[in-house]
């Protein structure tokens, strides 16, 4: 086991080569992995497997980054679940395992490797983000599996569903009724992800990329990229800047903590760069993968959390964020959060 604290560059990429679990200490903003941003990191063990990738959208950021030797655990039946990602991260909620907290305090980093992997597996059945039983989740996870390795084979819908189905169960159904994604949809989806990754960190040309993953017409493989992302391939290899990283970036994120909790709209930002809102919103979402709107109540939900957590009045935060009643706040701390600012505080207190 190798354990790193660090403070990690705004908008690098760091690639992950080998299991990892990410535990952010302290900061604010959004984490990238695998070309999706992530607001709710906050009080979480993220796990990561190679290949994949993590960004920081926010120069705040300390890390503690865990990096396992152990290859061959990671592919038992009960631990892959941390890190054979579905639909989102996979992560452990800190503030209900109290085990996963010891493990993670100051004084016992030296305890053997296995005892967070086996706790935090336990925690995450525990957890049990897809109401599944434990044959179910072997059945969606032996499903990812397939597609992990046949992704790039083209097989149609029905051929990838009778590979799956030959261990003797109806992997469709199940799949459909505890993720609400098809199987379908989930190999398209590692499909788009792996050619983002092509596209991003390679200068293999699109024909080569597009041969690579099964397509044998580039201009449909252009067509299939630009209806998922909004881009062209092209276009999306400019716009993720992976060598140059430029300031643009950067420099929202500084117009947001400074402005956030008095200016909401976009067009105040959208002066402060020089261009027209139209303009901006649209290299946020090329550069940032998100929608500036968004960036904004990310801003202010970590600020209330911040403050929550320091033990303001709800009233006296709902002031200081430009709310013009408490209720106003509440309703848009529990929308945006999922809990309200009272639970948030309850729980923080007594986690």
């Amino acid at each position: 086991m190798k354990v790193q604290k660090f403070s990690p560059e705004i908008n690098k990429v760091y690639f992950i080569q080998k299991h990892t679990l990410i535990h952010i200490l302290s900061g604010t903003g959004s984490i990238q992995v695998d070309f999706k941003n992530y607001q709710d990191w906050q009080q979480k063990a993220i796990f990561l497997e190679k290949g994949q990738y993590i960004k920081f959208l926010s120069d705040e950021f300390i890390v503690r980054k865990i990096e396992f030797s152990d290859d061959q655990k990671f592919y038992n039946n009960e631990v892959r679940v941390l890190f054979k990602h579905l639909i989102s991260l996979g992560y452990i909620d800190l503030m209900e395992c109290e085990d996963c907290q010891a493990f993670l305090s100051e004084s016992m980093l030296e305890t053997n490797s296995s005892d967070i992997i086996d706790i935090s597996s336990k925690q995450w059945y525990w957890q049990n983000p897809f109401q599944a039983n434990k044959e179910e989740y072997q059945v969606i996870f032996d499903t990812k599996d397939i597609i992990d390795k046949q992704f790039s084979n083209h097989l149609t819908n029905t051929e990838l569903v009778d590979l799956i189905n030959q261990k003797g169960y109806n992997a469709q159904t199940i799949v459909k009724n505890k993720i609400g994604l098809s199987i379908k949809n989930l190999m398209s989806a590692k499909r788009l992800i792996e050619s983002q990754k092509e596209i991003a960190f390679t200068e293999k040309t699109i024909q080569e990329i597009s041969y690579e993953l099964g397509f044998k017409d580039t201009a449909y493989f252009n067509r299939v990229f630009k209806k998922s992302t909004g881009q062209t391939p092209k276009q999306f290899r400019e716009n993720f800047d992976y060598k140059n990283r430029d300031l643009f970036t950067q420099n929202i994120i500084e117009l947001l903590k400074k402005h956030h909790t008095q200016e909401k709209s976009l067009e105040f930002y959208a002066d402060k760069v020089n261009l027209s809102v139209k303009a901006l919103s649209k290299k946020v979402r090329a550069k940032m993968n998100t929608s500036l709107g968004q960036l904004i109540r990310l801003e202010l939900i970590n600020t209330a959390k911040l403050m929550l957590i320091d033990g303001e009045n709800i009233n006296a935060i709902a002031h200081q964020l430009g709310f013009e009643e408490a209720n106003h706040f509440s309703t848009f701390f529990k929308h945006y959060s999922g809990t309200t600012p009272s639970d948030f505080k309850s729980k923080k207190y007594n986690s």
